[in-house]
């Protein structure tokens, strides 16, 4: 989450007056992630979180990420639900933006992920992606293999003002990925970005799943790759094995992996922390001055990627593969 586009009072107090909440009572910006704009609503009916969907985001996709939180709320996930305005529309505009009003959920999001919020993150990811069989639309991951190589052209001349050498480095990682990039995995819904600050815990328990916005359709255990980025290195960059393997055997405790997903897991962790490192290298570049977003460095995910090329299989990440299947 963050703040590219600010809201005049004037704006947003029209915008209410579509909707059933009550009036407002204050409207505070975000500034973690590096997405959309969002912005802690409060009104005299409660509290909820405000979303401008900025330029990167497709106007098309949104039915697919309002949709998809409403069919995964009906079957048991905890995730933030559209609010309609008095027209029945989840969706409208606001300071020349789509906009849209999610409800507020209760719990915090922790900075220093112990093995316990591991596992359990593990397990919630799983019941994501079995409540997503059956969702009528589909979205493909644009960021993924296809994806790749246009984002890093938009960065590739400035990418050793990073890192010397960082450009060739990349340029050789998407060709390699390109040739040994699996194919015919388990496919479904996938979170995408399920980072520690999109997970909420209330006494050390798991209490929910927010921002849906880079969901879409892609190998599931890809997304089980992504949290092991996310989640399991500590911040001297090292991999925590006992991280690791929570959050691998409570993903598997609810849905026991393929051998091939299993011999892919390593190549899509090393895909995942590309896709990363790309994405924050252009924003690193890229983000506007006097933005409210916190830029993040894209060279942790350099350090990510490097670790899983030197991972030869699965028992890189602390487990057997006996362990994973059911």
């Amino acid at each position: 989450m963050a703040v590219y586009t600010d809201v005049s009072d004037e704006d947003l107090n029209g915008f209410l007056e579509g909707y059933d909440i009550g009036s407002l009572v204050s409207c505070k910006g975000i500034a973690e992630g590096v997405e959309n704009s969002n912005f802690l609503l409060r009104t005299e009916g409660g509290t909820f979180i405000l979303t401008l969907y900025e330029k990167r985001v497709n106007p098309a996709d949104l039915p697919f990420f309002l949709g998809l939180m409403q069919h995964l709320a009906a079957r048991g996930i905890i995730c933030p639900q559209p609010v309609s305005n008095r027209a029945g529309e989840a969706l409208g505009k606001l300071a020349g933006r789509p906009a849209t009003i999610v409800t507020f959920l209760e719990g915090m999001w922790v900075k220093r992920p112990a093995v316990s919020h591991c596992g359990q993150v593990g397990e919630a990811l799983a019941a994501l992606h079995k409540a997503g069989e059956g969702f009528a639309i589909t979205r493909p991951n644009a960021l993924s293999l296809t994806g790749w190589p246009p984002l890093f052209a938009a960065s590739r001349d400035r990418a050793d003002e990073v890192l010397p050498g960082l450009a060739e480095d990349i340029a050789v990682e998407l060709d390699v990925l390109a040739a040994i990039w699996p194919r015919d995995l388990p496919s479904g819904v996938i979170h995408a970005d399920l980072f520690p600050d999109n997970v909420f815990f209330l006494k050390n328990q798991l209490s929910g799943l927010i921002d849906f916005y880079f969901a879409c359709n892609d190998f599931l255990v890809y997304d089980l790759a992504v949290c092991l980025n996310a989640w399991c290195f500590e911040p001297d960059g090292s991999y925590n094995i006992t991280k690791g393997r929570a959050m691998l055997l409570g993903y598997a405790r609810n849905r026991p992996l393929s051998d091939a997903e299993i011999a892919a897991l390593p190549v899509l962790a090393r895909g995942a922390a590309l896709r990363f490192l790309l994405t924050r290298l252009y924003d690193w570049l890229m983000t506007p001055a006097g933005a409210l977003v916190r830029k993040k460095d894209p060279l942790e995910y350099h350090r990510k990627m490097r670790f899983h090329r030197a991972s030869p299989d699965i028992s890189a990440y602390g487990v057997s593969a006996g362990e994973l299947k059911a």
